[in-house]
């Protein structure tokens, strides 16, 4: 038989498409496995949805089918196909976790079989997006699904600015629907108090309200609270009919909030409610609780028994992070509780109240969860450490036999800006786009199988500091949060950055079509181009003496960093900018391990006020021929000005000298003497 030369082209061309079709299912997160088959099945008015389920399985499945525009008519599956059918199952061959599913699409009908409510929920969200794809024609398939993390969470901080009910609940829809099952409310800290406590009305009365409409404006005016009547008062709280609808609202979507009341810091708005609970018992003076007075111990074990009335999360979260502990050095009531206690430091009072709380949360049948900080002075021996200051919190309390959930702010902090920053609204800093996001492995290739096992999982979470609305809110969590659900629920060798790039191309105007406020990622601009334009000059690979050190929180690249020929990217931490604290001055050496003639020496400082990082306000650049007698070469003066934005400026010296020795020292001003600087690269040409 002869085919023509069309034919031929156009029958390859059908089979190209034909492959591409089936070589992505097109589900976010990506399933475990896949195999299409031939044909497809019509989700349409006649399709029936059968479940044969208690009362509470019964509408988490509603729950489950409640966001999608196609039709939803339960009743009994009948003969003649054109049935959706969800079942429990005992086992499902191939996985374990009891969030697993399998889903089975057929022409005459789907089966979606799980090991329990959520698994149906998310066998349902992912035949949903199926469904999307082809506008109710889903091709043939089989998939089977499990996630890879039993912990997949999102943090949202609703104390520096207040975020309703109804914004809480809509954020659950989405969020649930990538199959994330962990919502954390950060609802106590400086900026206000958000949850009615019935024994202490002050909380909600007083420490609940501030004048000032964003946390900036509040903060830089004196960071006063006022009283819930005061007609200039912004702010707000949950009622306990508000945390019970919210809490409801998500156990349907199979998302458990766990709450977070801050301590033993981080309590400015209870202390200045309640001044009796601090050191010095003076309003608007302390942060940190008096762990010496056994009246915070009745305040806080009030508060959390009605709490965990309205929460039934297995974990309750206390913060535990950043305290200055400054106060208890002096205060008579602490030292006379090391004393009694046989604590030697006040990182062991700190202990002593982490352990002493989670008693109290262990007699209730509840797990105490904390920032890493929670570790100083000994770790509570059944808490959980939830790992910010990057991942050697996690790490450690792996190690020492405690489960930890990783939420670095390398890769985690959504507060950080996703694009370039002169693009974006005004953020606290960092720089965090969304292919830095997907990258991110929970679990570091370091440890061993039976530590990894102690690794739940992975959560974002999203300060609110720079945050003042709703749609800035949303802003910056989508479409990152979307990238997290990937690396919380799919196995490293299932995932491709390829692959996810195009689903979140298609899905972010779905996103926007449904009224969420997302980053159009199809805009962005990118990195530093620095980043990507390695340089070469003199000095690279030199040896470098650090005649004061540099700063150990942010090593970046350690002794190499300074002239590796890497430029830095918008922020930080990306491990290119080294940073100096100490004596707010960096001093260094490089020798080029010969006299040579040099024409210019260059280094280039950034500036983000909100972390006080600062410019220099003074540079002086010398060079020596033998290590010993040094000529300066210029002293560069600086006016350092507090701005809102992200600035950078190159510090240097052009002319022509004979040198070996080339000495950098940048000085900070007097007025930002606690703030830090930043350098990449000292090129020497």
């Amino acid at each position: 038989m002869k085919v023509s030369l069309f034919s031929l082209v156009a029958f390859v061309l059908l089979l190209a498409g034909s492959c591409t079709t089936k070589k992505d299912v097109g589900i976010t997160p990506e399933p475990l496995s896949y195999s299409w088959g031939k044909g497809s099945f019509e989700w349409n008015k006649d399709t029936r949805i059968a479940f044969d389920g208690n009362e509470d399985a019964q509408q988490i499945v509603k729950t489950a089918f409640s966001e999608t525009r196609f039709p939803v008519t339960f009743g009994a599956a009948g003969e003649g196909g054109n049935c959706i059918r969800l079942e429990v199952v005992d086992s499902i061959s191939g996985v374990t976790s009891p969030e697993a599913y399998s889903l089975h699409v057929g022409k005459d009908g789907v089966a979606i079989k799980a090991l329990s409510d959520a698994g149906l929920f998310y066998g349902v969200q992912s035949l949903i997006q199926l469904a999307e794809q082809g506008e109710g024609t889903v091709q043939v398939v089989d998939i089977l699904d499990e996630p890879r993390f039993p912990y997949r969470g999102i943090m949202l901080d609703v104390s520096r600015h207040f975020r309703s009910k109804d914004f809480v609940k809509k954020q659950i829809d989405l969020l649930s629907h990538y199959k994330f099952n962990r919502l954390h409310l950060h609802l106590t800290d400086a900026a206000g108090w958000r949850i009615a406590i019935d024994k202490y009305p002050r909380l909600t009365q007083y420490a609940a309200w501030r004048k000032g409409k964003t946390w900036k404006e509040w903060s830089n005016s004196g960071a006063n609270y006022c009283e819930e009547t005061d007609p200039e008062a912004q702010g707000g709280y949950y009622t306990k009919d508000d945390i019970r609808e919210m809490v409801e609202y998500a156990r349907q979507h199979c998302i458990t909030i766990i709450p977070e009341i801050e301590m033993p810091s981080h309590s400015d708005e209870v202390l200045a409610a309640y001044p009796e609970l601090s050191c010095t018992h003076e309003p608007g003076k302390q942060s940190d609780f008096c762990v010496g007075n056994e009246k915070t111990f009745e305040f806080l074990e009030d508060v959390l028994t009605e709490v965990m009335e309205l929460f039934p999360s297995e974990y309750i979260h206390i913060g535990g992070d950043e305290a200055s502990k400054a106060s208890w050095k002096t205060c008579p009531l602490c030292q006379k509780r090391m004393k009694e206690e046989g604590l030697k430091d006040v990182d062991e009072l700190q202990s002593y109240l982490i352990h002493r709380i989670e008693r109290f949360l262990n007699d209730h049948g509840r797990n105490l969860l904390g920032w890493d900080e929670i570790l100083q002075g000994g770790l509570a021996p059944n808490a959980t450490v939830m790992s910010w200051r990057g991942e050697q919190g996690g790490i450690d309390a792996a190690l020492s036999g405690h489960h930890a959930i990783m939420t670095p702010g390398e890769y985690c902090y959504f507060d950080a800006y996703q694009d370039a920053p002169y693009s974006q609204p005004e953020a606290i800093g960092g720089y965090l786009p969304l292919n830095k996001v997907y990258s991110y492995n929970p679990v570091p290739d370091s440890l061993s199988t039976d530590i990894r096992k102690m690794i739940l999982g992975v959560q974002a979470n999203l300060w609110a500091e720079y945050i003042p609305t709703d749609e800035h809110m949303e802003y910056m969590l989508y479409p990152r949060a979307i990238a997290l659900a990937e690396v919380a629920w799919t196995v490293p060798e299932r995932k491709s950055w390829d692959s996810f790039r195009e689903r979140i191309l298609k899905i972010i105007p779905e996103l926007k079509a449904k009224g969420y406020n997302s980053f159009d990622y199809a805009k962005e601009i990118g990195n530093r181009k620095e980043y990507d334009e390695p340089v070469k000059h003199l000095a690279v690979g030199k040896k470098v003496t650090f005649n004061i050190p540099y700063w150990p929180n942010y090593p970046a690249n350690g002794e190499k960093t300074l002239n590796d020929g890497l430029r830095g990217g918008w922020n930080y931490n990306d491990k290119r900018w080294l940073g100096f604290a100490d004596n707010h001055r960096m001093d260094v050496v490089i020798d080029l391990e010969k006299v040579m003639k040099i024409h210019s020496i260059s280094a280039e400082f950034m500036q983000i006020c909100g972390p006080y990082v600062f410019m220099p306000s003074e540079v002086i650049i010398s060079s020596s021929v033998d290590g010993k007698e040094y000529i300066q070469l210029t002293a560069i003066h600086h006016q350092v000005q507090k701005d809102d934005s992200v600035s950078f400026k190159k510090f240097g010296w052009e002319g022509e000298a004979d040198a070996r020795y080339v000495r950098y020292q940048a000085m900070a001003d007097s007025l930002y003497k606690d703030g830090i600087q930043f350098v990449d690269e000292i090129i020497v040409k």
